[in-house]
């Protein structure tokens, strides 16, 4: 059952529009993973859900409460993880907690209990009475997860949580997520490592220009470039002779054929067996191979196919 629904999130700045009629569904207990190139939109989008900002038209629906109606109401039920580590570096990792949950009207053996089970959630207990100045980067997240949890959130939004962190502390931190979303709190991530997002969501939303272009499972997504593999092959004179598109489509496996410049791009359900017969096509007509690359199908891949563009740019 969905716990979040936006319809139609539209956000303008006199002549830009940001985001340009979003609409999306969470299911309550799923992990949704945010994707977007600089400019996409993607933060707008996670401002207005967080109502930091007011949509312009549109509106997002979070356990009930509307983000437009009832903005004290969904600020309650969600805990937001900033990018940027929002701790005080002189108090300790107890004091920055229990701080932040006096901000959210907690207080007494109910704040003590809840500081207890999370600095034990992000293994830190031992080291409650250290100052955060003194904590590595990896530590100082977790940190800052916990102080997004004190209230226990239905909905918790994590931007970048895994940014300069240390290997070790990124697994601390996935199995955190894990136990999170087991505990029955339903999350949005954004990263910008492919790789995590692969390994921790259960749907993907990709977004571009400020509209959504692609969302779904991951072995949805991928299915976009083929089962079986994609073809690049980039070919000389530029620019394809008529009927090579088409001769391509017709061969065994080939799923799908893109066309632009020189570049032909080839999805197949077996990139080994379909490659031979293409060969031969573009010997028939009398192109040359520039470059020819064969790739099994991947996260990264389908993100810039859609985009044009690396995550990171």
């Amino acid at each position: 059952m969905p716990l979040v629904n936006a319809e139609n999130l539209v956000k303008k700045y006199d002549k830009l529009t940001a985001v340009d009629g979003v609409s999306f569904h969470i299911d309550e207990g799923q992990i949704f993973g945010f994707l977007g190139p600089n400019g996409a939109g993607k933060s707008t989008t996670i401002s207005m859900l967080s109502t930091y900002l007011e949509p312009t038209s549109g509106d997002a629906v979070i356990d009930g409460f509307s983000i437009t109606r009832q903005t004290a109401k969904v600020k309650s039920i969600i805990g937001v993880v900033p990018q940027e580590i929002a701790l005080y570096p002189t108090l300790t990792a107890i004091q920055n907690l229990k701080f932040y949950g006096k901000m959210y009207g907690m207080g007494g053996e109910e704040l003590d209990q809840r500081c207890h089970e999370l600095l034990d959630l992000v293994e830190l207990w031992e080291r409650r009475d250290s100052r955060v100045e003194n904590f590595s980067g990896g530590m100082k997240r977790r940190i800052n997860m916990a102080a997004g949890l004190l209230h226990q959130p239905r909905f918790l939004l994590l931007d970048e949580p895994t940014v300069g962190v240390d290997p070790q502390s990124r697994e601390h931190i996935f199995d955190t997520i894990f136990k999170i979303r087991d505990a029955g709190t339903t999350i949005l991530y954004t990263s910008h490592y492919m790789e995590e997002v692969e390994l921790l969501c259960d749907y993907i939303a990709i977004m571009d220009k400020g509209k959504l272009v692609a969302g779904g499972t991951l072995k949805q997504l991928l299915s976009m470039l083929g089962e079986g593999g994609v073809i690049e092959i980039e070919v000389v004179p530029p620019g394809c002779p008529g009927g090579l598109v088409e001769n391509m489509k017709m061969q065994n496996g080939v799923t799908a054929v893109r066309h632009e410049d020189s570049q032909l791009t080839i999805s197949s359900k077996n990139s080994a067996h379909s490659l031979p017969p293409l060969l031969k096509v573009l010997e028939d007509s009398g192109c040359d191979i520039e470059r020819l690359e064969i790739y099994t199908p991947n996260l990264e891949k389908l993100f810039i196919r859609l985009t044009g563009k690396e995550l990171r740019e």
